[in-house]
């Protein structure tokens, strides 16, 4: 990470975090407020194999207000539909966040995953290492991802709601991904959490 932040001074570039995660229509625990000997139960039906697939970057540049940008797939759990975010959607995304940048360059900083080795995006990195330069966190090190931060939150956030089908969860992660879009200083809570600094020793 040190050669990436120098990197990042020297290219006046983003370093952007970028993460997938899905959530399904069991929801996490959450906390609420309820009459005293009371516990509040809210009823959920858990069923069903659909899913809202995530993929966010962080984006944070000395000086700069830090960014949030993502994109979203509905997975319904039919026959033949993609289970995940392939090479087209990991390439726009990161087509739209140098847009919506400014146009700087970036320094995206992910994980191992298989789909982050496809030839298709690897190829695509390639071509475009005039503005793109590609750094690998180190094996099970989702603790210096501040994305994951991200996630948690917005997992939290579900805690208590009960949609009934993917199309009612579907906007509620759109809603609480706009929520923290609005609070840099949330999202620099989650850089905080990872330990990482932006200045190179």
């Amino acid at each position: 990470m040190v050669a990436g932040k120098r990197t990042a001074q020297l290219l006046g570039a983003w370093i952007a975090f970028e993460d997938e995660a899905g959530q399904d229509l069991k929801p996490g625990k959450g906390r609420t407020w309820s009459r005293r000997g009371r516990t509040p139960l809210v009823k959920v039906t858990g069923k069903g194999s659909g899913r809202v697939l995530m993929a966010g970057v962080i984006c944070v540049r000395p000086g700069r207000e830090t960014r949030l940008l993502y994109r979203t797939q509905t997975y319904r759990g039919r026959t033949g539909e993609k289970k995940g975010f392939r090479a087209r959607e990991f390439a726009d995304l990161l087509t739209s966040a140098r847009r919506q940048l400014g146009g700087a360059p970036l320094i995206v900083v992910w994980d191992n995953a298989s789909t982050h080795h496809a030839k298709p995006l690897r190829e695509f990195c390639d071509r475009n290492s005039d503005w793109l330069t590609v750094v690998k966190l180190p094996a099970y090190a989702p603790d210096l991802n501040p994305v994951e931060g991200a996630w948690a939150h917005l997992k939290k956030s579900l805690a208590n709601l009960a949609p009934h089908t993917i199309e009612d969860l579907t906007p509620l992660v759109k809603n609480r991904l706009r929520g923290i879009q609005r609070r840099p200083d949330v999202l620099d809570g989650f850089i905080a959490e990872t330990g990482l600094t932006l200045e190179p020793p």
